[in-house]
């Protein structure tokens, strides 16, 4: 650490002296705390003011022009170390890593002790699976934000945001999370699980000259992360109360809409009908172990009659996976029968 270092840190210090609520945190995290300084290296500081609204007191930003560094003095609250420690992005070491050089009581200790422990707690459970998840869903507002930028300016910066969430999603699927600077991301996923061609899909975003390059990298980059993080545990065969009903609202939802749309020659209807049907399909699988189906694949624009006997088709297979279940379908030859049954039910 220079001196110019010691210096800042103890100007800190002595400027809490005189905030009427003090200070409850000093630290040092990044490449001071890891001993990754260079030269040029300015000073992170994890400084956490007793009272929030002293915020404003501690801040500062300059330029020492003998060194040619910035600096940024910022201060943290402790919500915005409890959201740390909830594990929704991977760059925690101002959280976990940051050497602290001073703590206003054991209260103030107990307290980063007790996020650091819950987000070790997280990246070490099954929580962290969700969390890439969520990571990696909202990468998909900036991902369609680039592919449908105007000008490259604008999709080369959403991209960039849809790199850092594809890296926050892979880390925490690690059960990991960054501890240095941008320049060591790559070394620091050495060694861990990784997408298929991770780090040369995120270059080519990088790399892209034009629009049509930066689009398809990107989208080679959303779904290598998007296969990466599917975990395909065994499932269940389906109870029979797991599929009670399915079958008839698939008929009653949508089979006659796409006879309806057939003959009207409606291929709007007839797409989205089909699509509700997949959907539904894809809830059910989520749970229990059924078939693919693959609905959308086959369907046709040009021959909605082919569509409607594709669904018919699906809802047969369907009623397989019912009978395997033990589940009865509620079928009547007319609607007396159903009344004389419905008023018989308990």
């Amino acid at each position: 650490m220079r001196d110019s270092h010691k210096k800042i840190i103890e100007a800190v210090l002595e400027k809490a002296k005189t905030v009427p609520g003090g200070l409850d945190i000093l630290g040092i995290y990044g490449s001071a705390a890891t001993g990754d300084m260079h030269e040029r290296s300015d000073l992170d500081l994890l400084i956490v003011p007793t009272l929030p609204e002293d915020w404003i007191r501690f801040t500062h930003t300059f330029v020492l022009d003998d060194e040619q560094v910035g600096y940024d003095i910022y201060c943290t609250n402790w919500d915005t170390l409890e959201e740390d420690a909830g594990c929704r992005h991977a760059n925690l070491g101002k959280l976990m890593d940051s050497e602290i050089l001073f703590v206003r009581d054991d209260k103030a200790r107990e307290r980063i002790e007790g996020l650091r422990s819950r987000a070790k707690e997280i990246l070490a459970s099954e929580e962290r699976f969700s969390r890439a998840e969520e990571a990696l869903q909202r990468s998909y507002m900036p991902f369609t934000a680039a592919i449908t930028a105007d000008t490259m300016a604008d999709k080369r910066a959403y991209s960039a945001y849809v790199i850092s969430l594809c890296l926050d999603a892979v880390m925490l699927y690690n059960g990991k999370y960054f501890r240095k600077g941008t320049k060591r991301t790559f070394e620091e996923l050495q060694g861990l699980a990784l997408p298929v061609a991770f780090e040369d899909c995120v270059m080519r975003v990088v790399k892209a000259e034009d629009g049509s390059d930066a689009d398809k990298a990107l989208t080679d980059l959303m779904r290598t992360v998007m296969r990466f993080l599917k975990r395909e545990g065994k499932k269940a065969p389906p109870a029979a109360e797991e599929l009670k009903g399915t079958y008839e609202e698939m008929v009653s939802n949508w089979r006659n809409k796409m006879i309806e749309a057939a003959e009207n020659g409606d291929a709007y209807s007839s797409y989205m009908n089909m699509a509700f049907l997949q959907f539904m399909l894809a809830g059910i699988s989520e749970g229990c172990d059924i078939p693919e189906y693959g609905v959308m694949e086959r369907f046709s624009p040009k021959d909605l009659k082919a569509n409607a006997d594709i669904f018919d088709g699906i809802l047969d297979r369907y009623l397989e996976e019912y009978k395997k279940a033990g589940t009865e379908t509620n079928q009547y030859p007319n609607v007396d029968a159903f009344i004389r049954a419905y008023l018989k039910k308990n």
